[in-house]
């Protein structure tokens, strides 16, 4: 199913403040929310808005990196939720076109998309997953914008 990101947003959750990335599936009303680390929702964030803040960040640094060597990130597929103690852990695979032909890499979500955001490689999410972790968009319209909460 093709996706994008829609949103980086910040949820209240009883152990705190937590981001959330909202996935919107085409043709879809619902959104898949992966739930992330800060610094990974900067990375996403400033990847949508293309920012440069002068030296490379890390995902900046690796996309230099693949693409010195030739290669190009070719889509980004969220490809399964695996249980764990708290909830279901979100993976994904990033697929690299090399001189070599493709590979694809296992690799966090969060780490995917703030490579997808800087790309605009195409989102894929298994049919599966949308359908075990979508949520209705509604629940996160009060929800701040990271850009709002962290200084970027």
């Amino acid at each position: 199913m093709n996706a994008h990101i829609d949103a980086v947003r910040i949820a209240g959750t009883p152990s705190g403040p937590v981001p959330v990335v909202l996935l919107a599936v085409d043709g879809e009303a619902d959104y898949l929310p992966i739930f992330i680390g800060f610094d990974e929702a900067s990375a996403i964030a400033r990847g949508m808005d293309a920012v440069d803040i002068g030296r490379p960040l890390t995902h900046d640094l690796l996309l230099d990196i693949v693409e010195e060597l030739g290669g190009r990130v070719d889509s980004v597929v969220v490809d399964a939720i695996e249980e764990s103690e708290g909830g279901g852990t979100y993976t994904a695979d990033l697929h690299v076109e090399t001189p070599r032909g493709e590979r694809v890499i296992d690799a966090r979500p969060s780490d995917s998309l703030a490579l997808a955001a800087r790309t605009n490689a195409p989102i894929d999410v298994d049919p599966a997953v949308y359908e075990e972790g979508r949520r209705e968009r509604e629940a996160f319209d009060e929800l701040d914008d990271i850009r709002e909460v962290a200084d970027l």
